[in-house]
């Protein structure tokens, strides 16, 4: 669904992470259904929407943002900043550890708790976290990226229960391979190697066999936060292409 028939059009929405990849293709998808849209990011934004710039691993500034975000009314919240490291466990780096959580885990977290409020006393409002099939299944180095997702998934349980007596709904959206700047680690883009073409391209490990397009998130992510979802909330609802369904 998308354009004026989304069922966002009047909502005020912020979206972090929103001058690229899935954030960006959120907001842009929420704005052209109408919405007015604020993005947080640590990167200017593009044109069709206002951008902030927030230190999303800085929590004092995460809440001097929500402050002033839901003092004006916030219906809408997309989660979609997101950052990554390889942090091996036994060769964990801690202040590697302590920044991922910040911007993965926390800053979400702290959003929720100051824009639910807001969404709570209006008596509407809608929740989506980004988080990633690394909530349910990991791989070597990846400890850090994966407790955020997966405490972020518990997090967004917790706030659809306590937040469902007000009209607030809370899903996450959980991609698998998505083309973005994610993609590159060290330098690599994972989608362009060998092992990916052969392992899950040729040999079918993703069903679709292809990497995800950030507007197909984005679709989700908007119409779990309009008008006609009005009973899906505590919801993980993975966008891997069929990723995790098969050995």
């Amino acid at each position: 669904m998308t354009g004026r028939d989304a069922g966002v059009a009047g909502r005020r929405a912020v979206v972090t992470g929103a001058s690229n990849g899935i954030g960006r293709a959120t907001a842009e998808a929420l704005a052209a259904g109408g919405a007015s849209v604020v993005g947080l990011d640590v990167e200017p934004g593009g044109p069709g929407f206002e951008t902030r710039l927030v230190d999303l691993s800085d929590p004092d500034a995460v809440v001097a943002a929500a402050g002033d975000l839901g003092g004006a009314g916030v219906d809408i919240l997309v989660n979609c900043a997101g950052t990554f490291a390889v942090t091996p466990l036994l060769d964990l780096d801690a202040a590697d550890y302590h920044r991922l959580l910040a911007v993965d885990l926390h800053a979400p977290v702290l959003l929720m708790k100051h824009l639910g409020g807001a969404m709570a006393a209006s008596g509407w409002g809608r929740i989506v976290n980004v988080t990633s099939v690394h909530a349910s299944v990991s791989e070597p180095g990846a400890l850090a990226y994966d407790v955020a997702k997966a405490g972020l998934e518990a997090a967004t349980r917790v706030a659809a229960i306590e937040l469902a007596p007000f009209g607030v709904l809370a899903n996450c959206v959980a991609p698998g391979f998505v083309a973005t700047r994610m993609s590159v680690v060290d330098g690599v883009d994972e989608l362009e190697t060998e092992e990916f073409r052969e392992v899950y391209v040729e040999r079918g490990r993703i069903p679709q066999r292809r990497a995800c397009r950030p507007e197909e998130v984005a679709a989700l992510a908007l119409w779990l936060c309009g008008a006609d979802n009005t009973y899906v909330t505590g919801q993980s609802v993975r966008v891997d292409g069929g990723l995790t369904i098969r050995f």
